[in-house]
């Protein structure tokens, strides 16, 4: 796994190896880092015509440093200067030592002309959007993107981003690749920061920072938490998995996750919802339930509950009944919008509870009225929740960190970068996937999947993470061929599952 980390632990951290180090040794081996992966995206440095745009702090003198190393390589370096009063006085003489150019402003001409643009302007410290200058210099590197492809490199962050949550204001530069250095920012990673960033590259700069709270899963850490059955192992051992989903209207979303549970590895499934018999049909070694059981009732190792299941009220105490139960439960789809409408039937529940919302149904969730809850499950308290919908836009990790704390559940918050907080504030974000998994069913797929986890004995939170990452994977295969059903992403599940453990 790769830390995540916010800016004043990466403060902390770049001080106490500054502390240890020459003056100017950290910002050397930046700059040193920042020129070499410029160098390959060029080609070769010598003739090249590379634009830097240079910022007042330490950033701007990572570029220009950088610029001085292309320049001595041969390359012809332009720096326009945003702010000449504060440029970094080191980095301009290194620059106009080895002949790079200085200019005062913004020549819109340089970047459209330029076979590579370096954007300086603004570190890991700035917060808002740009402003002044640097509007113009982001309307000229946008305008030579758009009508030449001229390729931009940003120095640790695309500058009118913020560091901390990913957001991006109206301005922000478009980057197609981001240097970045010691360690990951959550701007690189979620919202409309991970967009601008296009290819995060990660420099080791000699960083010793502490225990990260938050994390990018890579796929050895997926393989090692993916045990495969021993010799003594059964179906019981192996998991089994309860399916309360499906309804006569939407008997498919109760297929795709009875199927996804069968093929993530669970030693059995039983299938407790609506509409067994399309099930049954597709899936002949799962065991229906039988007239009448109840969710406790049954022999299960965790639940999955909400698929295709509908919001009346029948499905409303379906849920109520599954919730009561002392297995760990997956909640999804219209099991989360019954949720919205009574929030503490998850409030207070000792066993793992994972909800996965995309952005309208967190809104929903975390929207929740103050007032007293619809009394489904006698003596659990109702809930009130800080709304935090409209934060999703400049801070999802924030956002769905508080949820968790507040409900005392993991939530596995979709998107492009998929973000699973535990109630003990750990984080995970998941950055495997396409767009074309947004089609009618696939979150079905990924509730099954989770489930078999849990079933198999993962924890909550590792349990979303894994299920998130391997989803995303078999997305990609089945997208390889064209537009994905969710049927597709199923199918694809087996291959995901051999590609990430090498089998």
């Amino acid at each position: 796994m790769k830390g995540v980390y916010p800016v004043a632990e990466v403060r902390a951290a770049e001080a106490a190896l500054m502390a240890e180090l020459p003056p100017g040794a950290l910002m050397q081996r930046a700059a040193t880092a920042l020129a070499t992966h410029c160098a390959r995206l060029l080609g070769r440095a010598y003739g090249a015509r590379v634009v830097l745009l240079v910022g007042g702090g330490d950033n701007g003198g990572d570029a220009l440093f950088a610029g001085a190393r292309l320049a001595a390589a041969g390359a012809r370096v332009d720096a326009l200067l945003l702010d000449p009063a504060r440029a970094h006085a080191a980095g301009l003489a290194a620059l106009r030592r080895h002949g790079g150019r200085t200019l005062a402003g913004v020549d819109p001409a340089l970047p459209q002309a330029a076979d590579l643009i370096i954007d300086g302007i603004l570190g890991i410290g700035g917060k808002g959007d740009l402003r002044g200058a640097a509007i113009a210099a982001a309307d000229a590197v946008a305008t030579a993107r758009a009508t030449r492809r001229v390729p931009t490199v940003a120095v640790d962050l695309p500058s009118g981003v913020d560091a901390d949550t990913g957001w991006a204001g109206e301005h922000a530069i478009r980057a197609d690749v981001t240097v970045t250095f010691g360690v990951l920012k959550p701007g690189l990673i979620v919202g409309a920061g991970a967009r601008h960033a296009g290819e995060v590259r990660l420099v080791d700069i000699g960083l010793t920072p502490p225990p990260a709270r938050c994390e990018v899963l890579e796929g050895s850490d997926v393989a090692a938490l993916l045990a495969a059955p021993g010799a003594v192992d059964d179906k019981y051992t192996r998991g089994v998995v309860g399916v309360v989903a499906g309804s006569d209207q939407y008997p498919g979303a109760g297929v795709l996750a009875t199927g996804a549970a069968l093929l993530g590895g669970a030693g059995m499934v039983r299938y407790l919802g609506r509409a067994p018999r399309a099930v049954c049909a597709r899936y002949p070694e799962v065991v229906p339930g039988e007239p009448g059981q109840r969710p406790h009732e049954a022999r299960v190792q965790a639940y999955v509950v909400g698929p295709g299941l509908g919001t009346d009220d029948q499905a409303l105490a379906r849920l109520a009944d599954v919730l009561r139960t002392d297995a760990p439960v997956i909640v999804d789809a219209d099991a989360i919008t019954l949720l919205a409408r009574a929030p503490g039937l998850v409030r207070g529940r000792r066993a793992p509870t994972v909800l996965t919302p995309h952005d309208r149904e967190f809104a929903r969730l975390t929207a929740a009225p103050s007032g007293p809850s619809l009394t489904v499950a006698p003596g659990m308290p109702s809930l009130t929740v800080t709304p935090a919908g409209s934060s999703l836009d400049t801070d999802r990790i924030g956002a769905a960190r508080r949820a968790a704390a507040e409900l005392g559940v993991t939530v596995l918050l979709k998107g492009a970068a998929t973000v699973v907080a535990a109630p003990d504030g750990m984080v995970r974000v998941n950055r495997t996937g396409t767009p074309w998994l947004a089609t009618a069913g696939s979150g079905d797929v990924l509730s099954g999947l989770i489930g078999s986890l849990l079933a198999g004995g993962l924890d909550a939170p590792r349990a979303a993470a894994v299920g998130a990452y391997l989803h995303g994977v078999a997305g990609q295969l089945a997208a390889a061929e064209g537009p994905p059903t969710a049927d597709d992403v199923l199918a694809a599940l087996r291959p995901a599952l051999g590609l990430v453990t090498g089998g």
